[in-house]
């Protein structure tokens, strides 16, 4: 009779914690809370990505319009003087996502041919390059009716690397943004001819 009502008892005490709905909110919470902010976390890593990668593409066109108009040929100083006045230029836009220095890095090449465009498959060098490719980063702006292409390479550190979906290149927490720009200058001496 004893054994009978010791597990009448623990029965009633089973099925009363089973209805029992205290915590179940808690718990709930508990399981959906990390997928919830993974998934938060994510768009925003993405959202903001994508965000500087734009700010990066339109840095570039603003550079390309004033190598194409004949503005940088024009300015006076040194082709190191005009490349320092470039990359002044991106990076007061690029800056907001962590500053240039040792992030930043532009390529100003010019081409006889689209052909001769083609054939140059060389990478473009980004900050985390070796210094003998720093150095030999290519600045030439050209003359009227060349083909240019303009690069540039910003090294984007991630917001969540160990959070969501991880953009970062594998062993960091940085990502590569490339934006090229091909274009041929435009006849810009003719114009300053006609208007004199």
């Amino acid at each position: 009779m004893l054994r009978f009502n010791m597990m009448h008892k623990l029965k009633r005490r089973r099925q009363g914690f089973r209805s029992d709905a205290d915590g179940s909110t808690a718990v709930e919470f508990a399981i959906v809370a990390p997928l919830f902010l993974t998934i938060m976390f994510s768009i925003f890593e993405v959202g903001w990505f994508y965000f500087a990668n734009s700010v990066v593409d339109a840095s570039v066109g603003d550079m390309a319009r004033l190598v194409k108009t004949g503005q940088v040929q024009g300015w006076d100083g040194t082709d190191e003087e005009k490349y320092d006045d470039l990359y002044d230029r991106v990076c007061k836009i690029v800056k907001s996502f962590g500053g240039c220095e040792n992030r930043l890095t532009l390529e100003v090449d010019t081409f006889d041919t689209f052909s001769d465009l083609a054939a140059n498959n060389t990478p473009p060098t980004c900050a985390d390059a070796p210094p003998e490719d720093l150095a030999a980063l290519p600045f030439d702006p050209g003359e009227e009716l060349q083909i240019i292409r303009v690069r540039v390479c910003y090294i984007y550190t991630t917001l969540n690397p160990a959070i969501g979906v991880n953009l970062a290149e594998p062993g960091t927490n940085q990502r590569r943004i490339i934006s090229t720009m091909i274009f041929r200058n435009e006849p810009y001496e003719l114009n300053n001819r006609e208007e004199d």
